[in-house]
């Protein structure tokens, strides 16, 4: 897999979390740079089993409706509170069954060293450089908000590249050809075949 399937993979689990996960089930973690400590670490225990276990953990982690408010952009005034809410609920399954599962194996193999955490306006910043045995570093920020007392991520920067307006690209463009339908109708399919 070559590494920019990796980070979309990485990018789509991520915003997933973020969008499926009601407030009452998220992990209370009171520093950003543990919120994402804690994330990488049940990302990288989903192939030791109890996948779904740590995927719904992982997901707590992640402020899957500012994700989806992000990554639908325009389009998310447009759309019911029944649209909003299914989108959102496709998203968070999304993640748990494709992303985090694509994002295990490639932390798996990683070591990780932690910048320092910056703040930036209502946001805070943990970069970390990831080393890949074949393809060398990776910078990774994630960016995250409190809620509440939980600091959740709402996108991460992979390389300079934002998951979450990768999504964004991805969903205007099946918008503009097919409408939210085809969209919505294309994140069952992807579900359903990952799940079967």
């Amino acid at each position: 897999m070559n590494m920019k399937k990796i980070l979309s993979s990485i990018s789509l689990a991520v915003l997933l979390i973020i969008f499926i996960v009601p407030g009452p089930l998220l992990a209370e973690v009171k520093d950003p740079k543990a919120s994402v400590e804690q994330l990488l670490g049940e990302i990288r225990q989903i192939e030791s089993g109890e996948a779904e276990k740590h995927s719904h953990l992982a997901l707590s982690l992640l402020n899957v409706a500012e994700i989806s408010k992000k990554a639908l952009g325009k389009h998310w005034a447009k759309r019911s509170d029944p649209e909003r809410e299914r989108f959102q609920t496709l998203l968070g399954e999304l993640f748990v069954h494709v992303a985090f599962p694509s994002s295990a194996k490639f932390f798996a193999e990683l070591d990780t060293v932690y910048e320092k955490t910056k703040t930036k306006k209502q946001k805070v910043v943990v970069p970390l450089t990831v080393v890949h045995e074949k393809e060398g570093e990776v910078g990774i920020d994630f960016h995250l908000i409190q809620t509440g007392e939980k600091w959740q991520v709402v996108d991460v920067i992979l390389d300079g590249a934002s998951m979450r307006n990768n999504l964004r690209s991805k969903f205007y463009k099946t918008i503009a050809k097919k409408g939210f339908d085809a969209l919505i109708t294309t994140m069952e399919k992807k579900l359903k075949a990952k799940k079967s």
